[in-house]
């Protein structure tokens, strides 16, 4: 499992190199892209197409390779494979056949955003790409919301504003959003701001709503606590109705914060 670079092609390792120069067979995301990569660094290999249309059966093809000794690499188009890319499949086949994985750490759009966010909380949530369905979109952001970390999240240029939009809509607003735009390529762009402002920034520059995005959303603030009298309702509300739609209602009937309510009702619940 080799990791290669995000944009800026002298982002790959040395080990990364000196495996792929010894491999049999590279499979690869797309064999056009992983080309430009090899040529890049002088390196000739066998390729094979490995993606999420066909990751089963490639995983057939690599499983007989390395019956028969041979050495395999497996990169994704950036990144590291595997992680909201093709790969994890083929690595559950391989090592049920009884052969062996090796990691090679590199590039990683969500980490790299991470060092750079420069965000307080000691903790991060990893949810990769959000539904595309807005009420399946919102329902997770929400569901996420509650979580006691940083949330970080891939998107692609087509559904960024309406994912931003939702961010702002669903969690509280005093949050810090980062977005990461284009990292280690040509217009990289890292902007820190209110999670209140996200929708303003993206609309303020055409610019700002192309490559592709890392969107981190610093965790909840510090909880308040409830009053007494909210405490009773919700807990009279749980009594009778699952945590989602008790935290709900007892937002509108107090007028408290639902995440703030879904959170207690999960303490609840427990």
């Amino acid at each position: 499992m080799v990791a290669t670079p995000l944009g800026n092609l002298d982002d790959i390792t040395l080990r990364a190199l000196e495996v792929l120069r010894a491999a049999d067979l590279i499979a690869c995301e797309d064999t056009r892209h992983t080309r430009h990569l090899l040529e890049r660094h002088g390196i000739r290999a066998p390729l094979l197409a490995l993606h999420e249309h066909n990751e089963n059966q490639a995983a057939d093809k690599l499983i007989a390779l390395l019956a028969d000794g041979k050495r395999v690499a497996l990169v994704s188009d950036a990144g590291t494979p595997g992680i909201s890319d093709p790969g994890a499949r083929a690595v559950a086949a391989v090592r049920a056949a009884g052969h062996k994985v090796v990691p090679l750490p590199g590039p990683s759009a969500a980490i790299a955003a991470l060092s750079a966010a420069g965000l307080p909380d000691a903790r991060f949530l990893f949810a990769g790409f959000l539904p595309t369905k807005a009420t399946a979109r919102r329902s997770e952001i929400e569901r996420l919301g509650a979580v006691p970390a940083a949330l970080v999240f891939y998107e692609a240029p087509h559904r960024i504003e309406e994912t931003v939009a939702d961010l702002a809509a669903v969690l509280e607003p005093q949050r810090t959003l980062v977005v990461a735009r284009e990292l280690t390529k040509l217009f990289e762009q890292i902007a820190s701001m209110p999670l209140a402002d996200g929708p303003a920034w993206f609309a303020a520059d055409d610019n700002r709503r192309r490559g592709e995005f890392v969107l981190i959303v610093s965790g909840p603030p510090p909880r308040q606590g409830l009053d007494a009298e909210t405490e009773r309702v919700l807990a009279a509300l749980l009594a009778e109705l699952p945590v989602k739609q008790a935290a709900k209602l007892a937002a509108t009937i107090t007028g408290a914060a639902k995440n703030e309510l879904y959170q207690r009702a999960l303490e609840l619940k427990a």
